[in-house]
């Protein structure tokens, strides 16, 4: 192929874009503090220290706010397949008046800024007794996933033809059989997608946690206030706090990923 040296060159590039930020942390981070100021930087943490590390998780509140943060993330990622595999599946297999205006109402609900809705969702949650919890920061959370939730898992299930599901009926499978033995093995991949996308936006979004918490907040909630006075140490750390377990996630599921994309993951 006449343009494969071109295709590599951009590939090794936008490689490097994404990881050269990320390794810079990390050589930080494993460093001691005369180390994180130090200039021009080694290559590797020399010497490879966890004082980084360990003075970010002795910072008191730093260890609770990791906590919240982990398990907002997971309560997002389950209530955004919960619900938003149901709803897929019903945009893709049912006709109804107004489908495709749905579609985009849905989409349209990403282009609302939360900022506007930042004071009601206060007051709301107050008056609910959901302020100050970790369910009220992941109900927010949620909504800002449910749409991308929604419209890919719509989309995995109009892949999925509709035949496979009613060759299965006639071999006494129920609906709900057919849809487990059928269905969702082959669209297990994009779900996969989808959690990884909802772990994601709840481990990283930072407005909606630091109006809606105030004795509970999640962990970039609690670097947002602190940055502006924390040394530079603290903030490579929470740098990379804030990108490990997004990492870690995604090399969990990559077998799913690659079946998505048809790659053989052995």
């Amino acid at each position: 192929m006449k343009n494969r040296p071109l295709y590599l060159t951009l590939a090794v590039l936008a490689v490097v874009w994404v990881l050269l930020p990320i390794y810079l942390v990390a050589v930080n981070t494993f460093s001691t503090s005369a180390g994180v100021n130090a200039f021009p930087k080694p290559p590797f943490p020399l010497p490879f220290s966890l004082e980084t590390i360990e003075f970010f998780f002795s910072v008191q509140g730093v260890l609770p706010a990791f906590w919240n943060s982990l398990i907002t993330a997971i309560m997002t990622m389950v209530l955004a397949l919960l619900l938003g595999a149901p709803a897929g599946y019903a945009l893709a297999r049912y006709q109804f008046f107004g489908s495709g205006s749905y579609r985009f109402l849905v989409l349209l609900t990403r282009a609302f800024p939360l900022a506007i809705l930042a004071i009601p969702l206060a007051v709301r949650f107050i008056q609910l007794g959901l302020y100050d919890t970790l369910i009220g920061v992941a109900l927010v959370h949620t909504a800002l996933a449910l749409p991308f939730a929604v419209l890919v898992t719509a989309g995995l299930f109009m892949g999925v033809p509709v035949e496979l599901e009613e060759a299965a009926w006639t071999l006494n499978c129920t609906k709900i059989q057919a849809f487990f033995k059928v269905v969702l093995p082959l669209v297990l991949p994009g779900l996969a997608a989808t959690a990884i996308f909802a772990f994601t936006i709840s481990w990283n979004e930072v407005f909606a946690s630091t109006i809606l918490t105030l004795r509970n907040p999640t962990l970039p909630a609690l670097l947002l206030t602190s940055l502006n006075e924390a040394p530079l140490p603290f903030r490579f750390a929470g740098g990379f706090i804030l990108i490990v377990p997004a990492v870690v996630f995604l090399f969990l599921v990559r077998r799913y990923l690659f079946t998505l994309w048809g790659i053989s993951s052995r």
